[in-house]
C-alpha cells in the first residue's frame, strides 16, 4: 500500500463510505473523468453551497463529522475542509486536513467579542493530492459571504494552493498567515480545545462548547 492510501480510508469524522457524502460525490463529479476537474467541482459545491457558519458548536466529532455538515448545509472553515475531504476521499482522491494560525484584521464584531485577538489559532483548509502532489484548498467563505464583506473570494484551479488573498476587495489588510501547524489525517479535536483555549474569552467558552 502506498503511503498516500491511507489519506483515502474513512474515519469517525470524515466518513467518506457514507451513503450520504457518496452519493453528493458521485453528483459533483459526474461526468468528470480528469482528477483537476472534479477537485474543482467538489471544491465550488463546498464553497457555495454549504454556507460559512463560524457561530457552530465545535469540540465533539459529531460537530465536525462530513455527513453532518453536508445536512446542516453550514459550517465553519474546518467543518467545511473535512467535509471537501470527505467527498475527495469518496471519489479516490487523497485528502487530509492542514492547520494555519492565521491573523485576520477584519474579523466580524460578532466574532472579536468573543476572542482575546484577531489572530485565529486553529483555521483549517484541505490539502489534497492532485497529479503527485499535496494542493492547498480553501472552501471556508462562500461567494455570497463573500459579496457581501468585500472579500475577495478564494478561487481553485486544482492545481495551485488555494488560499485567503491578503487584502479585501478595497485594498484593506484582511489575513495574515502567521504559522503552519501542519498536516493532519483526521480531525486533531484534542489539539483544537487547546488551542483555543488560548484566545477565547470566558464568557464565549460556553457559546463555543455548547451543543
Amino acid at each position: 500500500m502506498k503511503e498516500v492510501d491511507r489519506y483515502l480510508k474513512p474515519t469517525q469524522i470524515i466518513d467518506c463510505d457514507i451513503g450520504t457524502i457518496q452519493k453528493k460525490a458521485q453528483q459533483v463529479t459526474k461526468g468528470q473523468g480528469d482528477i483537476v476537474e472534479k477537485t474543482r467541482n467538489l471544491f465550488y459545491f463546498v464553497r457555495d453551497e454549504i454556507k460559512y457558519n463560524p457561530f457552530l458548536p465545535r469540540y465533539l466529532p459529531e460537530h465536525f463529522r462530513a455527513s453532518n455538515t453536508l445536512a446542516r448545509k453550514e459550517g465553519f472553515c474546518i467543518q467545511k475542509a473535512v467535509l471537501l475531504i470527505a467527498l475527495s476521499r469518496a471519489v479516490g482522491i487523497p485528502g487530509r486536513l492542514g492547520f494555519a494560525v492565521i491573523r485576520n484584521y477584519l474579523l466580524p464584531e460578532k466574532v472579536a467579542e468573543m476572542l482575546k485577538t484577531n489572530v485565529l489559532p486553529d483555521h483549517g483548509y484541505a490539502e489534497l493530492y492532485i497529479h503527485g502532489r499535496w494542493v492547498k484548498a480553501t472552501p471556508a467563505l462562500d461567494i455570497e459571504t463573500c459579496q457581501k464583506n468585500r472579500i475577495i473570494p478564494v478561487e481553485f484551479d486544482g492545481k495551485n494552493d488555494a488560499k485567503f488573498h491578503s487584502h479585501n476587495q478595497d485594498g484593506k489588510l484582511h489575513i495574515e498567515y502567521l504559522l503552519d501547524r501542519g498536516s493532519y489525517e483526521d480531525v486533531p479535536i484534542n489539539e483544537i480545545q487547546e488551542w483555543d483555549a488560548s484566545v477565547l474569552r470566558p464568557e464565549a467558552k460556553c457559546k463555543i462548547l455548547g451543543g
